[in-house]
């Protein structure tokens, strides 16, 4: 296009001041909040040994609480491992407003819970009431070694008396079986869900809605599939497949390779899934916790 007779050092200087700032331009970033987290816990499918290092009682963030990323998470507070010394004593803990659900990974120990002690050992998983006191011991040669799983409950929410002492379950009390609308690939352990449910072993939760162990066939999968209102992790227990996370415009989900201490959080929303080796004898595990994401009081 011509320029316009006595203007030409006008339009000359504004096309350089353009050309000038569209490098800034692009080079100005947005951080946004990730849809899906991977983390890994080293030894979950291995005995555990005599040390533990030098702290008696050392926690593992994963997702929540002292990680990195913890602002993305809205109803899950904390999943990590609380690791506890051989003969050591963890301080008293108490969360408000928060509930708490425990998985021992291995080794044996005890809760002390609400001033009342109480024996864990490997496969045992428990619900802890919101705002009841509670600490970890270890008399034992080996570390306890213990999922912490927490959940935020909203204001709006009222939190009734709590329960004076914790319904303990071991893994091996819980059978499997299929659930309504997931392929016969997979078998579920249901081990803790809502106050108004009465499918799993423990319904005391006000906004975990399902804590479940996932055994899967060779080749098995659990459909990749996704949450409007709630927020997920799974952790890999034992076996080797690939996580789902995530999909594209076509529909075709994202697949990660995932192996044992591999550990996902999924946000609402997000797809979500896994797809165990298609070879005989392949197993799998999945520990897999779902809560419920409080919904905005207005349109954004």
């Amino acid at each position: 296009m011509p320029l316009i007779p006595g203007r030409a050092g006008s339009e000359v200087a504004y096309v350089l001041l353009v050309l000038l700032l569209t490098p800034a331009l692009r080079a100005e970033t947005h951080k946004t909040d990730p849809t899906w987290l991977h983390r890994y816990l080293a030894g979950v499918g291995t005995p555990p040994s005599s040390g533990n290092g030098s702290e008696p009682c050392y926690y593992q963030p994963l997702f929540g609480q002292g990680d990195p990323e913890a602002s993305s998470l809205r109803s899950v507070t904390r999943f990590g491992e609380l690791r506890v010394a051989p003969h050591a004593n963890c301080p008293d803990a108490t969360a408000s407003r928060e509930e708490e659900c425990l998985f021992v990974l291995s080794g044996s120990g005890g809760i002390e819970y609400g001033n009342q002690p109480h024996a864990l050992r490997r496969g045992d998983f428990t619900y802890l009431h919101p705002n009841l006191k509670h600490s970890f011991q270890n008399a034992a040669e080996a570390p306890l070694r213990v999922i912490v799983m927490g959940f935020r409950i909203p204001p709006k929410i009222s939190i009734t008396a709590t329960a004076p002492d914790p319904k303990i379950i071991n893994l091996d009390q819980v059978k499997e079986e299929l659930v309504n609308g997931h392929p016969s690939s997979v078998e579920y352990k249901l081990m803790a869900g809502p106050r108004t449910g009465k499918r799993d072993a423990i319904d005391h939760a006000y906004v975990m809605t399902s804590l479940v162990l996932m055994d899967f066939v060779p080749g098995g999968t659990n459909w990749p599939h996704h949450h409007e209102t709630a927020e997920e992790i799974y952790l890999v227990l034992d076996g080797e497949g690939d996580i789902v996370a995530g999909s594209g415009m076509d529909g075709v989900e994202g697949r990660f390779p995932a192996k044992a201490g591999d550990a996902y959080f999924f946000r609402a929303n997000c797809t979500v899934g896994f797809y165990n080796q298609d070879r005989p004898g392949a197993k799998a595990h999945i520990l897999a916790v779902r809560s419920l994401i409080p919904l905005p009081t207005e349109i954004d």
